[in-house]
């Protein structure tokens, strides 16, 4: 009989292991087998736990959702007006965790995956739902209402695009840089908007 608490050991092993080989060998190389061998653990255990490659990788994608969540709560426990709260979401979005050299390379496998994974294409709606619901409680008291939705989608858009250009492009744009470009962006959009 398994000791308690091992199977979450073993699920945190897997996944740490799926975001190390992701990063070192790309997804389509991150095999099973290099995944599990990495991790300590038999290929069998990732059947046992996660069905398949897809499920890992589903699983991985999770935990990193999960742990940018966690930065944007902490991050709107310090927000005080509403442009604090939108800063707050800006600043979740490129963290340091965020921009580890392991999570980079899975949350751009992650969205090359999307249209073709049911199961990721719905992680991916919970995201973008979750920062686009976060973005508009925030715009709400500084826009008329019928400006909200759409203030909300374009700065929704830039941050994934100022994330891409972040991960992809050595010595380009860097999270302190694309968080400046978006205060500013927030900045005008809201005094064009007001009127």
């Amino acid at each position: 009989m398994p000791k308690v608490g091992m199977e979450e050991i073993r699920k945190a092993q897997l996944i740490d292991a799926t975001i190390a080989m992701i990063h070192e060998e790309g997804f389509t190389n991150a095999s099973i087998s290099k995944i599990s061998k990495r991790a300590g653990l038999s290929s069998g255990i990732v059947a046992h736990y996660f069905a398949d490659k897809s499920g890992l990788l589903t699983a991985t994608q999770q935990h990193l959702m999960r742990i940018l969540g966690e930065e944007t709560k902490r991050q709107l426990a310090y927000a005080k007006t509403p442009m604090d709260r939108l800063l707050a979401i800006v600043n979740s979005n490129f963290s340091a965790d965020q921009f580890k050299p392991g999570v980079v390379d899975v949350w751009l496998a992650f969205w090359a995956l999307v249209p073709t994974s049911p199961d990721l294409a719905r992680l991916h709606r919970i995201n973008e739902r979750r920062m686009q619901s976060n973005l508009q409680h925030a715009l709400k008291p500084l826009l008329p209402a019928e400006k909200v939705a759409s203030t909300a989608t374009g700065l929704a858009a830039m941050v994934e695009g100022l994330w891409i250009r972040c991960a992809l492009t050595k010595g380009g744009v860097t999270p302190k840089q694309a968080i400046s470009i978006m205060e500013s962006y927030i900045n005008s959009q809201i005094l064009v908007n007001q009127d």
